[in-house]
């Protein structure tokens, strides 16, 4: 029995791994089947995760590591696996004899374990894949944004010294201030380095630009950091200005940084910001601006640089580029004259481009030697700086061609400094001072205010501003230098101190310095309050009382009483502002009056007694009840009213509207008029006025009940909101309502420049719009049933006279969101010559955008945003433009 145990046991053994190695055998095609099933669920599965990726990767998000890793390691199993499968088919076709024995038993066995442990790793994949909840990640802010850079003209030495110092890595050199005179080109240098920073991929985690002005808020420039740096919002919301610090200081300690500071006026304190200590610090580089080399002091640079003015051969070679060539060759005299007038810009790089474009068009020598006279016989009244710039700077003032566009220019300097000023606002602050009384209508006035604008921007006295908040409104700016030279110019020469008083950012006024105050003659506030005056002075001159801040609740007595011959008052943004006071019918001289974005919660009748008032502006007043009766009716100069709620509710019922247009229609002057709608009853009362239409600019319509909206010509802006019932819109020619007749075109809404339409849910389609030329802004946003926004055949069965390739030409802003239904913009391709922003998102239905072949080859889109979905399906008009549209964006 002892030898037998041992024999049976080793044969036991090799039974069962024979019988163990046949199943792999015998086996082997169905497990091929097998494995081939589960590698087509795992490759579907490799698709739906890849798809998600790339949609997120779309939305400028990065995908997860581990999930790149499963992908590629799929990639490589199902090579692995068609491998498996080629020779496992081959060796079935192998079989002895047509048997179902293998030649080769032990391949097959081989081929046969390998198959079941693929089949296992394959299903471990899929578990992998199928747990993906997250397979991407928001990016990060980029280390670096690009800025525009201006010409950089004679810089090349001192930004090699600059770029140098930021490159070692040593400790001697951490912080650069950059000093010199305003206009020399401080911020263009700083521009410079932080585009060179991008353009070499320097390795810094980040550069963070701060634009830090006057008075340096220490709160302004975390918030820049905060933005920069991605912190979380639960630890900053809430949170006081030190533990904001310590949570900026937490992050930028463990990160390799350069900090670059621009327009500094006075000693910023960083560690009240959060930054990390400057000496020793071989993380952190600064470089910081500033026309004072007692700043750089102050704030502890290592290396203090002045930054002089241009070279000769820079400045003549700039001057010549914006007086232009066509000037300077018109006569044989003039390059050598132009030579004089650039020397007497002593190569500051503002007073080189500001006086050089206001000589460009200059062409005869006669008049370059006037004007090199003027500029060298204008007497320079102050010290230092200002005196060198402003005697120059001066000169494009003088050239402004006449009193009214000068006094527009100097009211400018009444706002902030870095303020960026709305066109619109600007203006009507031009109409209520009477610099465009010249004109009969606010149209009119309007329109002259533009080209006001226009000449000085074209002087280089006024900038393009931007808002962040709406592409579609144009804002202004002055340059910090010239901003000071007219607040000079505007206290005669720095005589006066006192006429124009302009304060920003103080916490306190004292009622002393208020005294001081009586010879003023315009006053502005911004974000700042007066102490308790008990005996407010008398303003025997005062025209202009600007106040737009959060600190007003009240005024003292007798205040509105000591002010005889004011124009302008502008009382907007006083959040806690809720009464104003019965004697502010006493300002009968009163031509301008803006209570927008108060608190106040009723008008009082005396205000009726501003006979001479042109413009009254009640803007997002959401206490508001209602208005006096006849309180309107009584101001008979009264030509510009606004009173829209866009984003509040209106607490004004039918009766309210009702007799407010009313009273609006008994006014003589009406000629501008921004009002909300929300009845029936109201709307057909305005419809069934040629006045009020006529008069009527921007018009906000929201009604529940209203199933029909009738146009008026006139109308510039039209908002419509939440009418649910709204199936249809017409045109009203003068008094006679007909939809869609063969009205000329270029006759019917030539005025409506600005769309927007919002929770409509019965609107088919927006075809009216052929009858808009000159619109620029359209934005569609949650309409359920709307098809199209331009249905052209309907537009042919209605014979409307429309050339269509005009439709949208001065179109440049396009938005449509959340439009389920939307299948087409327009079903013919058109240039769309103007547009700049396209945003499309929720619209799964729009597969095709109606470009044209030269939409993408004559200019550049800034933006397109839209849905993963809605970009992948689209449909091209022409491969060459999807080609040259996608050289200028990246869809997101």
């Amino acid at each position: 029995m002892d030898c037998v145990s041992p024999i049976l046991d080793v044969a036991t053994r090799l039974w069962d791994c024979t019988a163990r190695r046949a199943v792999y055998i015998r086996h082997l095609p169905q497990n091929l089947n097998s494995l081939r099933t589960e590698m087509e669920e795992l490759k579907n599965l490799y698709e739906d995760v890849k798809e998600r990726v790339e949609r997120e990767e779309k939305l400028q998000k990065k995908r997860l590591r581990v999930v790149d890793g499963w992908l590629r390691r799929v990639e490589a199993m199902e090579k692995e696996v068609q491998e498996i499968l080629a020779k496992g088919d081959e060796e079935i076709q192998k079989k002895c004899l047509g048997t179902c024995c293998p030649k080769n038993c032990g391949a097959s066995y081989k081929l046969g374990k390998m198959v079941l442990e693929k089949m296992d790793a394959v299903t471990v994949k899929k578990t992998e894949g199928s747990n993906f909840s997250v397979v991407a990640e928001p990016l990060p802010s980029p280390p670096v944004i690009e800025r525009q850079l201006d010409n950089t003209a004679g810089q090349d030495l001192l930004f090699g010294k600059v770029w140098k110092w930021l490159q070692d890595d040593g400790e001697q050199v951490s912080s650069i201030g950059l000093y010199g005179m305003g206009g020399v080109g401080k911020t263009t240098l700083l521009t410079r380095i932080n585009n060179e920073l991008l353009k070499t991929r320097v390795e810094f985690d980040a550069v963070i630009w701060v634009t830090v002005s006057r008075p340096a808020n220490v709160e302004k420039v975390q918030q820049v950091l905060f933005n920069k740096l991605e912190i979380p919002k639960d630890k900053w919301e809430g949170r006081s200005e030190d533990e904001r610090a310590e949570e900026i200081f937490n992050v930028l300690k463990t990160k390799k940084f350069v900090l670059l500071l621009d327009d500094i006026w006075e000693r910023l304190d960083l560690s009240k910001v959060g930054i990390p200590p400057l000496n020793h610090q071989d993380k952190l580089k600064m470089v910081v601006t500033t026309r004072s080399k007692d700043v750089c002091q102050d704030m502890e640079v290592t290396e203090s640089i002045e930054v002089n003015c241009l070279p000769w051969e820079d400045a003549f070679a700039l001057f010549q580029t914006k007086v232009g060539a066509d000037t300077i060759n018109s006569h044989p005299d003039i390059p050598k004259l132009a030579e004089m007038v650039a020397k007497e810009c002593g190569g500051l790089p503002l007073a080189l481009i500001t006086i050089g474009r206001a000589m460009a068009g200059t062409k005869t020598p006669e008049e370059w030697e006037k004007k090199i006279q003027m500029l060298k016989n204008y007497p320079a009244k102050f010290p230092g700086m200002e005196n060198r710039l402003f005697s120059r700077l001066a000169f494009s003032y003088d050239s402004l061609p006449d009193e009214a566009i000068k006094s527009c220019f100097l009211y400018c300097s009444l706002f902030p400094e870095d303020y960026e000023i709305h066109h619109q606002d600007l203006i009507q602050l031009w109409i209520g001072e009477g610099f465009l009384d010249e004109y009969d209508n606010i149209q009119e006035a309007r329109n002259q205010g533009e080209e006001v604008i226009k000449s000085l921007q074209l002087a280089c006295l006024l900038e393009n501003g931007r808002s962040p908040l709406d592409r579609k409104d144009e804002y202004l700016k002055m340059h910090d230098v010239i901003r000071d030279m007219a607040l000079w110019l505007a206290r005669e020469n720095g005589k006066k101190k006192n006429k124009f008083v302009v304060k920003d950012g103080v916490e306190s006024i004292r009622a002393q310095e208020v005294e001081k105050w009586k010879e003023t003659q315009r006053i502005s506030l911004w974000n700042t309050n007066i102490e308790e005056l008990r005996e407010p002075p008398y303003f025997p001159i005062m025209e202009t009382f600007l106040t737009s801040c959060e600190y007003i609740k009240s005024f003292p007595n007798r205040l509105f009483t000591n002010m005889p011959i004011i124009r302008v008052l502008d009382l907007s943004n006083n959040f806690e502002l809720e009464e104003l006071p019965v004697e502010i019918g006493n300002l009968v001289t009163l031509q301008y009056l803006n209570l927008s974005d108060t608190e106040i919660g009723y008008l009082p009748v005396e205000l009726k007694n501003l006979k001479k008032l042109r413009c009254l502006i009640l803007n997002d007043m959401h206490c508001l009840d209602s208005l006096p009766s006849q309180m309107v009716s009584g101001l008979s100069s009264l030509q510009l009213f606004s009173m829209h709620r866009m984003g509040c509710e209106s607490a004004f019922v039918a009766d309210d509207e009702r007799m407010l247009l009313e009273d609006l229609e008994q006014l003589e002057h009406i000629d501008d008029i921004s009002i909300d709608l929300r009845s029936v009853s109201s709307i057909q009362t305005l419809l069934n006025s040629h006045k009020l239409q006529r008069s009527t600019r921007l018009l906000h319509l929201s009604c529940e009940r209203m199933n029909l909206v009738q146009l008026s010509l006139y109308i510039e802006t039209l908002h419509i909101t939440d009418c649910v019932e709204l199936q249809d819109l017409k045109i009203n020619f003068e008094k006679e309502v007909v939809a869609y007749s063969k009205f000329p075109r270029d006759q019917c809404l030539s005025n409506l420049c600005d769309v927007t339409i919002i929770r409509c849910h019965k609107l088919l389609n927006l075809t009216w719009l052929i009858c808009a030329p000159s619109l620029q802004y359209l934005n569609v946003h949650s309409c359920e049933s709307m098809e199209k926004v331009v249905d052209d055949e309907r537009s042919e069965v209605l014979e409307i006279e429309v050339d269509h390739l005009g439709v949208f030409s001065r179109l440049t802003s396009l938005t449509l969101v959340q439009l389920p239904k939307l299948r087409s913009i327009h079903g013919r391709a058109l240039s769309f010559p103007s547009l700049r922003y396209i945003d499309v998102f929720a619209c799964p239905r729009l597969r095709k955008l109606p470009f044209d072949s030269n939409t993408g080859v004559s200019k550049k889109l800034e933006k397109i945003e839209g849905d993963k979905k809605w970009w992948d399906e689209l449909e091209w008009e022409d491969q060459t433009m999807m080609h040259n549209l996608t050289s200028y964006f990246q869809p997101i």
